[in-house]
């Protein structure tokens, strides 16, 4: 009896110890934050996803890292299986009974996923049009997009970002801003308005200038990142080549060309030339729908400063390979 009542005093301090210690492990909020948020910074970089955004979207899903969900699968954007998936999977109880979910190796893979899975998937194209530090338009269209079926989602990310001043990581240097917080005011609003390089929209139908849409994402290898019509894009330095350039983004020579609408296998970039590090689109996504056409512009200088591929420009406008413009005349841009 007196060996019972002892394992009895013996199993509760333990339980007490576990219960102690589970939520000594919790993982805070800004503790998941500074954890993560130089991946989510990384593939801002890369793929012009706000590290807001995903630090939103990984706080939100993950329940800061704590969810059954996230520490069973290290799945930390509630990613589903879908058809194409062929890595492992765990089943878990969501807006339906034994769903399946994506399983990870590590909590980086699954970040490395969420980016892949926004950037690849066509219905997600859209918020690619969206500045990266314009984190409100990516929550609404990340909803719009079907992305969570929560009908408060834009709102909790919005909310998550603000409380706890996320969108200081879309900013350049925006770690280090982060990290010091110079006494920001809690409603970023007039502090975006004052500081932002993004111009207002242009109204629909009217005739717009390119340069107003270049957007500083960040900076990497010692080069800044641009994106206009979300794609982004370098300018060339003194002595840069295809090659050197592709080697600091892990891109090939020939596709740097290839982004950039250059057939000669030998052309190297200028001085200040814009060199795009991903595919131009077809279409302008903006409202606006025409350029007005400088002194000595075509449609490769036209689709290089709007991120078009000059084919579309051509095609859109029936122009003939490497026709000149005359100035002032209207260019088709969607």
């Amino acid at each position: 009896m007196t060996f019972s009542k002892k394992a009895i005093s013996l199993a509760g301090i333990l339980l007490c110890c576990a219960v102690q210690l589970g939520a000594q492990v919790r993982q805070t909020r800004e503790e998941y934050v500074n954890r993560y948020m130089s991946i989510a910074v990384a593939h801002m970089e890369r793929y012009g996803i706000p590290a807001s955004i995903t630090m939103a979207q990984g706080i939100l899903e993950s329940d800061c890292g704590n969810s059954l969900l996230s520490m069973r699968s290290n799945n930390h954007f509630g990613i589903k299986c879908k058809r194409n998936w062929t890595g492992e999977k765990v089943y878990h109880d969501d807006d339906a009974k034994g769903e399946c979910f994506r399983s990870y190796p590590s909590v980086e893979a699954s970040y490395e996923d969420h980016a892949e899975f926004l950037d690849s998937q066509p219905r997600y194209d859209s918020l690619f049009a969206y500045p990266s530090d314009d984190y409100k338009s990516w929550a609404r269209g990340l909803k719009a997009a079907g992305y969570a079926t929560a009908p408060d989602y834009a709102q909790r990310l919005v909310r998550i970002i603000e409380e706890n001043q996320l969108f200081l990581l879309d900013r350049p240097d925006g770690m280090h801003l982060y990290a010091t917080r110079y006494g920001l005011p809690r409603d970023p609003e007039e502090w975006f308005a004052e500081q932002s390089s993004v111009e207002r929209t242009a109204e629909a139908g009217t005739a717009i200038d390119p340069d107003n849409y270049r957007v500083t994402i960040n900076a990497h290898a010692g080069y800044n990142v641009y994106a206009t019509n979300g794609v982004h894009y370098v300018t060339a330095k003194e002595n840069d080549t295809f090659e050197n350039i592709g080697e600091k983004f892990r891109i090939s020579a020939r596709n740097l060309r290839k982004f950039n609408d250059l057939k000669d296998k030998k052309a190297q970039p200028v001085p200040g030339e814009v060199v795009y590090i991903e595919r131009k689109k077809k279409r302008w996504t903006g409202n606006s729908r025409h350029h007005i056409s400088r002194q000595g512009e075509t449609a490769y200088s036209v689709g290089q400063s709007y991120a078009i591929r000059t084919r579309s420009i051509e095609k859109l406008n029936k122009l003939r390979p490497g026709e000149e413009l005359e100035q002032g005349r209207q260019i088709r841009i969607k």
